[in-house]
């Protein structure tokens, strides 16, 4: 399917939710939803005619081109449901006031008086629009001009005649007559071709071909089925458009004696001297249910069958409802009773009204299964969403598409597959903007596959619109969608598909929200737990995998807006507490740096805002340790007076920044305090593994930062030894935080405090512990 449809068709949704409120609008015959869907279908069958690239598969043209015909079905019953139509006068009423009123004025007043019958004819005047272009045949030169010249030369020649006559009859009339084989072969595609234009309702076509084949006497049968009309006495209004017009006006035309007509073309049907495609035609002109078989006969699609049906019902409900009026002149000149009562009276019109629905929604039903000889069959979903339609049962069809997608009757690899979820998607969002309620779980689950399709077919910008007709679902739904760009899209693009939910109607907060939770699961679905052994956080660490990189970017989604700020917050704590206890610290400072500084001044609540301002604390101390080692790297052998003095004024003012923000860290209950550390609950677990991660760390690397700077800076190699009285002091029970890890024991730190005091004796002297007094 091509990919500009899919945004056309976003296009035409768009403008018609602009315009909900205005039903006129929406179903307007030339620029509504469905006459605008349909268009869309068309050009592009238009398209793939002119183009011929092989783009389109034929199951794919033929989806398209059936889509088209639904959307004009839909044009075609849907406003006559909608809206209230206008009051007419019944054909009773008509003929109370004018006995001599014509037929076809009759038969529009039965119309009108039936919902069901208005809405069957509709679809008669549809399956004509939709019907296959009829061939054309090149008109003949003469009536049976070969049988002629056949029937002249065996006169001549004395032989026996193989017809008595050129009447038109003559070849049934005779038990071994027959036209010579041209006029033959001509005969039958000239009904072949007559019936194709009755079956497109192109009857005055079919007129005008008949003449150009020189068979006037057939012109006239099919002109029959006309019913009488004469305006002049019709008792209708003139409009002014009529003045130019009188002799339209005051003339008739029609069939005066049409039952009598109707009964003739009807024994031509039956008649089995005829052939089966005449026999069709005649059935074709007068559809009963005496003619059905024969008419059915002729049909091959599915759409035929349909056709075929309804002008059965529609022909029997109009000649019944005539047949009653002993009133009218034209229907019953026999039984002509000017002052004689109404032949409606007594009856129940409305019990009569219902049985006669009840039979035509049966004999619909049976196409449901019907046999075809060529086409889609009576199956395939259009076919099945068509008669739904014709049956107001929009509720049961969509129900039953939504089953079948959940069950995998549709598979998503079916060729057809986009083409159908995006008619049955854009049905129900129809549906729903002039307030005819689809079933909510069936539109769900068709509007479901549709984002699908429209994922894998990478139309991202069209998700949240169609995703915001998903009612409750709707900010779960796009979610989703947007959690599944996981690393493919960037800032900027994130936070324009996160604008889309608001452009349609979402909740841009919510909408951010569980966007940000989806991408944290799914990044913690493919990340290993943070427990087990405690890891090295010395050294060259990787770089961060796709799954980290995930949880990282998870955070955006709550930073684009300040009402998203406090879910920041805690998911931001959540990310951190995760990669520092996987000692990802280059991992966890990425984090960090995507969030605003704005979180550091949320206040509320009070346990994670503290939690944040200490993973601020932690990374500050870490950036300056880095800062000191960098910093110690820069002094050379070669350095000038001036260039050490420098060096080391610099290098002794980091040492004693990174030794005063340690032990801050270290006196002030960083991350857990006392009274927390018996609560176990999982938070406190993971901040306590943080502690004993980091806290023998800092404290080991602080230490060895004063020891080994002690021969430029003298009284760091005091400032160790009171370090070991911090870590010594209950107060602050940083012993605790010492395992059983290799480097992270307290025997370790131990020992490099000893190493520490025989260090005091380097100046000389029997008393280590004289450089604390200095």
């Amino acid at each position: 399917m091509s990919e500009s449809l899919y945004a056309s068709c976003a296009e035409v949704l768009s403008f018609a939710q602009s315009q909900k409120d205005d039903l006129s609008a929406l179903l307007n015959p030339d620029t509504g939803f469905a006459p605008k869907l349909r268009r869309l279908c068309q050009e592009q069958l238009q398209e793939a005619e002119e183009n011929a690239d092989g783009r389109y598969s034929a199951e794919e043209l033929e989806a398209l081109r059936m889509e088209s015909d639904t959307w004009g079905l839909l044009q075609a019953v849907i406003p006559m449901r909608k809206t209230k139509p206008p009051t007419y006068p019944r054909a009773s009423q008509l003929l109370a006031e004018n006995p001599y009123t014509p037929s076809s004025t009759l038969a529009q007043a039965i119309m009108h008086a039936s919902r069901l019958l208005s809405e069957l004819i509709a679809v008669r005047e549809w399956l004509h629009e939709t019907a296959p272009q009829p061939h054309s045949i090149d008109a003949t030169t003469g009536y049976w001009k070969f049988t002629k010249h056949q029937l002249m030369q065996s006169l001549r020649m004395g032989k026996s005649l193989s017809l008595s006559g050129m009447d038109p009859d003559a070849v049934n009339r005779e038990e071994n007559g027959a036209l010579a084989s041209d006029d033959a072969s001509y005969e039958k595609s000239l009904i072949h071709a007559l019936y194709a234009h009755i079956r497109a309702g192109r009857l005055e076509d079919a007129i005008d071909l008949c003449k150009k084949a020189d068979q006037p006497w057939r012109a006239a049968s099919i002109r029959g089925s006309l019913l009488f009309q004469w305006r002049a006495i019709a008792s209708e209004p003139r409009e002014a458009d009529d003045m130019d017009d009188a002799d339209d006006f005051d003339s008739w035309r029609g069939n005066q004696r049409r039952k009598l007509w109707k009964s003739t073309c009807t024994r031509a049907a039956l008649n089995p001297n005829l052939s089966t495609v005449e026999r069709g035609l005649y059935a074709a002109l007068a559809p009963t249910p005496q003619t059905a078989s024969h008419l059915k006969a002729a049909c091959r699609t599915w759409s035929d069958h349909l056709w075929a049906q309804i002008n059965v019902v529609c022909e029997e409900k109009e000649s019944a409802e005539l047949s009653r009026l002993r009133e009218s002149f034209w229907e019953n000149p026999s039984e002509t009773d000017l002052q004689g009562p109404d032949m409606h009276v007594g009856i129940d019109e409305d019990a009569e009204e219902e049985e006669w629905e009840r039979e035509v929604r049966s004999s619909l039903e049976s196409l449901r299964d019907v046999g075809v000889e060529e086409g889609p069959s009576s199956d395939n979903p259009y076919h099945q969403s068509q008669l739904q339609i014709i049956l107001d049962n929009t509720s049961g069809l969509l129900e039953t598409f939504a089953a079948h997608l959940e069950d995998g009757s549709y598979s998503p690899s079916d060729s057809e597959y986009p083409t159908m979820t995006r008619f049955f998607a854009h049905l129900c969002l129809f549906l729903q903007m002039i307030d005819l309620s689809p079933p909510p779980l069936a539109t769900q689950v068709i509007l479901e596959s549709y984002l699908q399709v429209l994922e894998a077919a990478g139309q991202r910008e069209l998700i949240a619109m169609y995703a915001g007709a998903l009612g409750d679902n709707a900010v779960e739904r796009y979610a989703m969608f947007l959690a599944s760009l996981e690393l493919s899209a960037d800032r900027a693009e994130r936070r324009l598909a996160l604008t889309r939910a608001r452009d349609h109607g979402l909740d841009m907060v919510r909408v951010a929200v569980v966007t940000a939770e989806r991408t944290v699961e799914k990044a913690f679905s493919n990340l290993p737990p943070a427990k087990g052994p405690l890891p090295s956080v010395i050294g060259l660490q990787a770089p961060a995998t796709d799954a980290e990189l995930l949880l990282v970017r998870s955070i955006e989604w709550t930073t684009f807006m300040e009402d998203t700020f406090d879910t920041a917050l805690e998911q931001a704590n959540v990310i951190l507490r995760y990669f520092l206890g996987c000692g990802r610290v280059q991992v966890a400072k990425a984090a960090l740096e995507l969030l605003p500084p704005e979180l550091s001044s949320i206040k509320d609540p009070e346990e994670l805002s503290n939690e944040y301002i200490q993973y601020r604390q932690f990374f500050q101390v870490w950036e300056t340790l880095d800062r000191v080692t960098e910093c110690q790297a820069l002094e050379v052998p070669q350095m000038t007076k001036d260039t050490r003095a420098a060096w080391l004024s610099d290098y002794k003012t980091l040492v004693e920044q990174a030794r005063e923000q340690i032990i801050i860290l270290l006196t002030t209950e960083w991350l857990v305090a006392d009274s927390e550390r018996r609560t176990g609950d999982r938070r406190t677990r993971e901040l306590i593994r943080i502690r004993q991660l980091y806290i023998p760390e800092l404290i080991i690397r602080l230490h060895a930062m004063l020891y080994n700077s002690r021969t430029r800076i003298p009284e760091n190699l005091k400032h160790t030894l009171q370090l070991a009285d911090i870590v010594a002091d209950s107060r602050y029970r940083l012993y605790d935080d010492f395992g059983k890890q290799p480097g992270r024991r307290i025997s370790d730190y131990l020992s490099a405090v000893r190493q520490a005091v025989l260090g005091g004796l380097e100046g000389g002297g029997s008393d280590p512990f004289r450089v604390v007094t200095l």
